[in-house]
């Protein structure tokens, strides 16, 4: 009978060395890339905040329709907010901007629940479309006007802020922004 051979010492260290490679190398040039400065760029299709803004942190208010003061910080569970900022006189092109990050917000299906939809401003003054926007959006008013420097000022225009659930202004996408480009950066952040 046959035995098959031992391993050679030397070839037992060759794969060990090989293997010891595989994983050290991805480790090195990460090292590499981190002291040479590198970063890696996601982009984001909104625009970036600076200097970075914390509306907990600045007490800024949102007063909502039955009075109360909107909680950036939910006190059930950590979740994100799309801030709708209306132009003044929100009427067919706000209201079918409004719809469309709506519907971009049920496409993110059982992550729905990890955004909230706010609209501040005048709400607009059909009834009907009133009514439908209540379906998806919780309305309400900036009681500071602290969040005027996002709102847009060309009529029946909206603006939209995602913030973070700590209260953080994550990115700002000025009227007339891309609503696919919007829907993306949801599904980026909201995992």
């Amino acid at each position: 009978m046959n035995t098959p051979a031992p391993p050679s010492l030397k070839a037992s260290r060759a794969k060990l060395l090989a293997i010891m490679a595989v994983f050290a190398l991805p480790i090195i040039a990460a090292g590499v890339l981190t002291f040479t400065g590198w970063q890696p760029s996601g982009k984001g299709y909104g625009q970036p905040i600076q200097p970075q803004r914390n509306f907990v942190d600045e007490h800024l208010r949102v007063t909502l329709a039955d009075g109360g003061d909107y909680a950036w910080r939910d006190p059930e569970e950590p979740r994100m907010t799309l801030v709708a900022l209306a132009g003044p006189g929100c009427a067919a092109r706000c209201f079918e901007t409004l719809t469309g990050m709506a519907k971009a917000w049920v496409t993110l299906n059982r992550n729905q629940k990890r955004l909230r939809l706010l609209y501040v401003g005048e709400p607009p003054a059909d009834a009907g479309r009133l009514e439908a926007m209540k379906s998806f959006w919780t309305l309400g008013r900036d009681a500071g006007g602290k969040l005027g420097a996002f709102r847009p000022q060309a009529s029946d225009s909206v603006s939209a802020l995602l913030v973070e659930s700590n209260g953080t202004a994550l990115a700002y996408y000025p009227a007339g922004f891309d609503g696919t480009g919007l829907l993306r950066d949801m599904h980026k952040v909201i995992k």
